[in-house]
């Protein structure tokens, strides 16, 4: 959120919805009461600049595999957090270091779950080694993602390059409002999967999420990218983010 405003809330809603689908879990309530919800969570907590976090479950039932019975109505968790955005900002203009560790997810990332096991344990690798992301790779060598951002690489000749939607990885809403601004610039951009060692070689690298907005790569697996400081694109697509977010 910023300013109190909820930023990109229909795509966000338009995720969940899908991502309940698939799950078969019933929609708690309508998207205009989940939109009060937030609000109100927002409003008690105090918070201006930050984070709000939306967790569905099935519900309360006993524990067991199977679905509980039908009719068991879904619980909703809500929470609101504050961030420092001078601290975000200079993250920012500092760049951040990413390692790389082996992608050993299940097969359905793109859906949004609480199924975050070796998101954890991928995140506490790179924060062992100094790094603030780690990047997850598959068995052929091409990066899939961040363990909790998606990934991005600018190549020697300019263009963009971010791996396609598919079950391999979350579709990023800040990712889809970057492929906005993208576009809407005229700048050069493939959705491919792209290798370690193109992302070592390239002349830019960052990642996105609602957290960090654009955050800037400036070393992967202890290797600078570029010259190691903050490349001009990324610098520029975090800069006009917020002028194609929708902010409601």
């Amino acid at each position: 959120m910023r300013g109190g405003h909820l930023v990109d809330e229909r795509r966000h809603m338009a995720r969940l919805d899908r991502s309940l689908k698939e799950l078969r879990i019933a929609r708690p309530m309508s998207p205009a009461a989940l939109g009060l919800v937030l609000r109100e969570t927002i409003r008690r907590n105090r918070v201006r600049d930050g984070i709000v976090y939306l967790q569905i479950t099935r519900g309360v039932a006993p524990r067991d595999f199977p679905f509980p019975p039908d009719g068991t109505r879904p619980t909703v968790v809500v929470t609101a957090r504050s961030n420092d955005l001078t601290r975000l900002e200079r993250l920012a203009e500092e760049g951040i270091a990413v390692v790389s560790t082996p992608d050993i997810r299940w097969q359905r990332v793109d859906i949004k779950s609480v199924a975050l096991l070796p998101n954890v344990l991928a995140k506490q690798t790179a924060r062992d080694q100094g790094a603030r992301e780690a990047w997850l790779v598959d068995a052929q060598g091409r990066v899939t993602e961040g363990a909790s951002s998606n990934a991005w690489i600018v190549s020697r000749d300019g263009v963009l390059i971010t791996r396609p939607l598919g079950q391999d990885i979350l579709p990023g809403i800040t990712r889809s409002v970057v492929l906005d601004v993208v576009k809407a610039q005229g700048l050069k951009f493939e959705e491919r999967a792209f290798t370690l060692e193109e992302a070592y070689a390239a002349r830019e690298a960052f990642v996105t999420s609602a957290s960090q907005i654009v955050q800037p790569v400036v070393s992967i697996d202890g290797r600078p990218v570029g010259n190691g400081a903050p490349g001009l694109v990324a610098s520029a697509l975090r800069r006009d983010y917020h002028r194609y977010a929708e902010i409601s």
